[in-house]
């Protein structure tokens, strides 16, 4: 079968010699329906953050069940399913919880399909256990596969500040690229505080305003900081989710960022923060989560089922895969790519 296979820093190939899986006891063979390309993708390709190991890429995966093993219940052949991502070890504490992405054992193991492990960037995948399957029912794989975490990601980074979005408060909203686009979304259903949006280019702030955004800032801006000021007043945003997390971006949240507020660092621009006890407002809670629980991606396919969110996306062909990956690193896809079997 085909597959996108990493094989070591910055070697990529599509390759046609794989054998298709045959699943046994709890695991699952998926056909996939679509594969979403996600920039962590790029540090694992770029900068070599998982070494030692050829895999299959893609951690967003969505298909339609092949074949089950012996021991797998309550799922069919043909049953339309997405595949959670981080893949923890199913018995400890936080796995229990349905927070497998905060697993006890994370790293001592791989973190799942795309991540060290075979992903979805085939023609079939196989799921080691049906718990990491999440129905989707009559929503489409292909647009459904980045929900896993393009809209997972930001759902529970805002979930967790839920509490704080008041419709007397401010959030501010930095990169509006794959997840940023989706946080947008999500705030404008599920909260009442007015949204301002940050990126560096004027198409990316039209399409913020689409979203729901009610204020736009390009975050270029030398005095980007004072005009977020001038539209929250003295009292700041009371939650700021960067999805850049560069070390400018994590500079201007740290600027507008309210009194008891939240400052979300959830893009891996690498930035660095220097604490200082005047850095901050006092009260600040700064966090950087990681994805999300199962539960959550199940509130998420909700939301999408309501069309309440919808992610953006391009469709691609396997063997288009470095293409893609280069014009992500340029900067230039739109919303997310799904590279489509």
């Amino acid at each position: 079968m085909k597959a996108v296979r990493f094989f070591g820093h910055k070697d990529v190939r599509v390759v046609n010699d794989l054998e298709k899986p045959v699943p046994k006891g709890d695991e699952v063979l998926l056909k996939i329906g679509g594969a979403g390309v996600c920039h962590s993708d790029l540090h694992i390709i770029d900068e070599g953050t998982v070494v030692g190991t050829v895999f299959t890429l893609g951690h967003e995966n969505a298909g339609w069940i092949e074949e089950i093993g012996e021991n797998v219940e309550g799922y069919k052949k043909g049953d339309a399913v997405l595949v959670y991502g981080q893949w923890g070890c199913g018995h400890c504490k936080p796995c229990q919880q349905s927070k497998e992405n905060y697993c006890d054992h994370q790293s001592e193991q791989a973190y799942g399909g795309g991540l060290g492990l075979d992903g979805g960037m085939s023609e079939y995948m196989l799921v080691p256990s049906s718990r990491l399957l999440v129905p989707i029912f009559d929503l489409d794989p292909v647009i459904a596969a980045p929900l896993t975490d393009a809209a997972l990601t930001p759902y529970s980074a805002i979930k967790r500040s839920l509490p704080k979005l008041m419709a007397d408060e401010y959030v501010v909203v930095i990169g509006v690229g794959g997840l940023g686009h989706v946080a947008l979304q999500i705030l404008r259903e599920i909260c009442g505080a007015e949204i301002i949006a940050c990126d560096v280019t004027e198409d990316k702030l039209a399409f913020a305003k689409e979203l729901g955004a009610a204020f736009t800032i390009n975050s270029k801006d030398v005095d980007a900081a004072e005009q977020i000021q001038k539209i929250t007043g003295i009292k700041k945003a009371k939650v700021v989710l960067d999805f850049v997390g560069a070390t400018s971006t994590i500079d201007l949240g740290t600027k507008i960022v309210s009194l008891d507020g939240d400052l979300t660092i959830v893009g891996l621009g690498g930035g660095h923060y220097q604490y200082s006890m005047n850095g901050l407002p006092f009260g600040v809670s700064m966090t950087n989560p990681y994805w999300g629980s199962r539960t959550e991606l199940m509130e998420v396919v909700g939301l999408a089922r309501q069309k309440k969110i919808h992610i953006e996306i391009e469709k691609h062909k396997l063997d288009d895969a470095n293409e893609v990956y280069e014009r992500m690193r340029q900067g230039k896809i739109k919303g997310r790519a799904v590279l489509i079997p």
